[in-house]
């Protein structure tokens, strides 16, 4: 690994470009709003938490009901930047929680190609894969569609294991 003056310096000239500050601002606001949206769409089903930001690797907010709540579970709508893709995780509320859920859905349809647990979740799923930021009202109608449903697959299945 180079030295962290030279990464610095690297990180600093893109800045001062401009580009990555523009689209990681642009990104994040329209998490935000897309944050408010569900809210509102979906406020008898989920509660909402307010909107981390992470480093510059993800951006996110959790969402639960009373369900989730009662196992120590919660689920993240994530927007991946590595990636570019928009993503539901499940998440556990401890560690252990999270261990014991893997073992658990480790052969699900979210993690039949995984031999470990995911670094920060218990499964992952790809709502959005090639979000068009061009067409912001189709990608939300898009991210709502996928959220829902996917929300609800996860949940169903969670309930059988009850």
């Amino acid at each position: 690994m180079k030295n962290l003056n030279h990464y610095v310096a690297i990180y600093k000239a893109q800045l001062n470009q401009g580009d990555i500050y523009i689209a990681y601002t642009h990104l994040v606001k329209y998490v935000m709003k897309l944050r408010v949206h569900m809210m509102k769409r979906f406020v008898d089903q989920f509660t909402f938490t307010g909107m981390l930001h992470g480093y510059m690797d993800y951006t996110y907010f959790y969402y639960t009901n009373d369900f989730l709540k009662s196992k120590k579970l919660k689920l993240g709508l994530v927007l991946n930047h590595r990636e570019m893709r928009f993503e539901i995780w499940l998440l556990g509320n401890t560690q252990k929680i999270q261990r014991a859920y893997w073992e658990i859905l480790k052969t699900s349809k979210w993690n039949k190609n995984r031999t470990d647990i995911p670094t920060y979740s218990i499964l992952e799923a790809i709502i959005e894969a090639e979000p068009d930021f061009d067409q912001l009202p189709q990608l939300t109608t898009k991210i709502e569609s996928q959220f829902i449903q996917e929300s609800e697959d996860i949940l169903r299945v969670l309930r059988t294991l009850a």
